[in-house]
């Protein structure tokens, strides 16, 4: 493999950043500010990492211009430290790109189009009349439903699943083990007995999205499950059928979001949030770790349930009390009333 290093010159022009320092200096990797080496590039994006500037051994920090004032080794200083970074990390991206061309092992129909610039890997499925835009990457053991289509750039890590009649936008990527397009939850009871309701819907998913490893949307009911442009997924989330979830919105790890909800744009889920079906949460929502939403959501801002950690006896206190809250309410009502009278 190629070695990637850069003059800390060219890193600056890169970024349009401010060269503070040796700029002949050539870094080889980026790490954190506790672990990086004398060739290596770190950054401080975050006030409580601060205190491990003045000990790292770092070649270089991305700094912002308050922090590089006291800063007396080599520097770039940077508007947003932590933007910078994140454009920088694809240029010491080691992530293999696997040349164009259809593996010997892909088995792949005869009505599927593929075009000549996309990969397919080994082991990978292409289904009936699936289309394969330009640049595609599909990872080993991959499969492709009938009609599914990925748009240019796209990139499937190995063992996603795509079903039938999912549509995929441009410069989509997809961890492994992800699923999109199962059948949605739905079923009728009748006597006590369920009875399962065919998904004839699909999934829609827009241009620049991110889904994590082993996260799974359904399919729709009857129409699509839809997935917005520039929408950042994490792992192991489950989105049901018919959700809706508006433009660059971000959903961390293990969100669970019940069927037919619909999340505008510009909203973030943190970890382990749960949301009811058939509610809608507005724009520029932000709804902290493990909330429960359980009805729709009409001002912007910030959200939150439950309880915060604290130690366990105290806890178990706190637990009996709320069981009580009920009886001290009527108590304090009647006292109220006693008090006016």
């Amino acid at each position: 493999m190629k070695k990637i290093q850069f003059t800390l010159a060219q890193l600056a022009d890169i970024l349009g950043a401010e060269l503070r320092g040796n700029g002949d200096k050539i870094i080889a990797g980026l790490s954190t500010l506790q672990e990086a080496t004398e060739h290596q590039l770190t950054f401080l994006a975050n006030a409580h990492y601060r205190k491990q500037l003045e000990h790292t051994q770092a070649g270089a920090v991305l700094l912002s211009a308050s922090d590089a004032a006291d800063y007396a080794g080599d520097c770039l200083v940077a508007a947003d430290p932590y933007l910078a970074y994140a454009k920088l990390s694809h240029y010491f991206d080691r992530t293999p790109q696997p040349p164009a061309g259809i593996h010997p092992t892909a088995v792949v129909a005869d009505s599927a189009l593929i075009d000549s610039t996309a990969c397919i890997g080994p082991g990978a499925v292409i289904d009936e009349h699936a289309v394969i835009g330009a640049g595609v990457i599909i990872g080993a053991q991959c499969f492709i439903g009938a009609r599914t289509r990925i748009a240019e750039g796209g990139r499937l890590l190995a063992r996603v699943t795509l079903y039938h009649d999912v549509t995929v936008g441009a410069r989509v990527v997809i961890q492994s083990g992800a699923v999109i397009g199962g059948e949605g939850f739905g079923f009728a009871n009748h006597q006590g007995a369920w009875h399962k309701i065919a998904q004839i819907g699909g999934v829609t998913i827009g241009d620049d999205v991110e889904i994590g490893a082993n996260t799974t949307i359904d399919r729709g009911a009857l129409t699509d499950t839809l997935i917005g442009n520039g929408v950042k997924l994490d792992n192991q989330i489950q989105i049901a059928h018919n959700v809706h979830i508006g433009d660059n919105s971000a959903v961390a790890a293990c969100v669970g979001i019940s069927g037919s909800a619909k999340i505008g744009r510009n909203c973030m889920l943190a970890g382990g949030v749960g949301l009811v079906g058939h509610i809608d949460i507005c724009d520029g929502v932000f709804i902290t770790g493990m909330t429960m939403v359980t009805h729709s959501i009409s001002e912007p801002g910030a959200y939150s349930s439950g309880t915060a950690m604290q130690p366990a006896a105290d806890w178990k206190k706190n637990a009996v009390r709320f069981r009580q809250l009920d009886g001290m309410a009527k108590r304090l009502r009647a006292l109220e009333k006693h008090i006016q009278k």
